[in-house]
């Protein structure tokens, strides 16, 4: 199996007082072909190898003097830099089996030892307590990645505008039904408008001053969802001055192909030379 090799190389702590099954699981665990193998026969301990070693796996007696093994489970629950609880218990009391799997035990394992079990349900829980490191190892490099990328893109984001910025007077969006959705620099106060729309739709606001034929023009281009380039058309003021812009944009559409909206930059060619 391809986790074969990863499944012997696992670190082990076996936790029992009686020095005689120490002996025994380690030699089981030898032949067997794990080649990282400690133990200790005092329970309070535990913890704070634990937290040195980072155990894959510890087969834990729960009957034992001083602390016995529930006790010795609710200390590895403070083990803050890692939410899984590696423990199968060791148990000659069949009433315990069902307390220890409630108070976070993975599996169980009885006393006096069926060796066949001992490996196979070994075996079986090291498999699973690597897989769950490998996603946990795998989310964080996840996170890791989408910080990562989500910070590029703002960067990415900010040189944008600032191109946008240099290489025009205007950046402008509009959504699906032509309103605008997104302004960096003066174009509404240049167009002299709140939410019209480029193609001065019949719902928008009515400007005096625009060039009918300009606007007819543009209007068709939006309506046909093609991208126009450096479009011209004129507005004459008030007080009879004239303004000239030129305005570039290109439709959007999402995933699925549906459209929803355009976007593009303009210039006002009025005051260049």
């Amino acid at each position: 199996m391809p986790m074969t090799k990863d499944i012997l190389n696992a670190s082990i702590l076996i936790v029992d007082d009686q020095s005689a099954n120490v002996q025994l699981l380690e030699q089981l665990l030898q032949d067997a072909g794990y080649t990282r193998v400690s133990s200790t026969l005092n329970p309070e301990d535990v913890c704070a190898l634990h937290r040195k070693n980072s155990y894959d796996l510890i087969l834990l007696d729960l009957q034992m003097p001083v602390m016995d093994g529930f006790q010795v489970m609710e200390g590895l629950k403070t083990n803050v830099t890692d939410d899984y609880l590696p423990v199968i218990v060791l148990t000659a009391q069949p009433g315990h089996k069902l307390r220890a799997l409630a108070a976070g035990a993975k599996d169980f394992i009885s006393k006096p030892f069926d060796l066949a079990e001992v490996k196979t349900r070994i075996r079986n829980m090291l498999e699973v307590r690597l897989l769950y490191r490998k996603l946990a190892n795998y989310n964080k490099e996840l996170e890791a990645t989408v910080a990562e990328r989500t910070a590029e893109l703002r960067e990415s984001e900010a040189r944008y505008r600032s191109l946008t910025e240099l290489a025009s007077d205007w950046y402008w969006e509009q959504n699906e039904n032509g309103q605008f959705s997104k302004v960096s620099g003066p174009v509404l106060e240049m167009l002299g408008v709140q939410v019209e729309t480029l193609d001065g739709e019949e719902n928008a606001p009515v400007l005096n001053g625009w060039n009918e034929e300009e606007r007819t023009k543009l209007r068709a281009t939006i309506a046909a969802r093609q991208p126009f380039l450096d479009f011209v058309f004129h507005r004459v003021n008030a007080d009879g001055s004239e303004q000239t812009f030129q305005v570039s944009g290109e439709p959007m559409f999402n995933s699925n192909s549906r459209f929803v909206g355009y976007r593009g930059i303009g210039v006002e060619l009025t005051l260049r030379p």
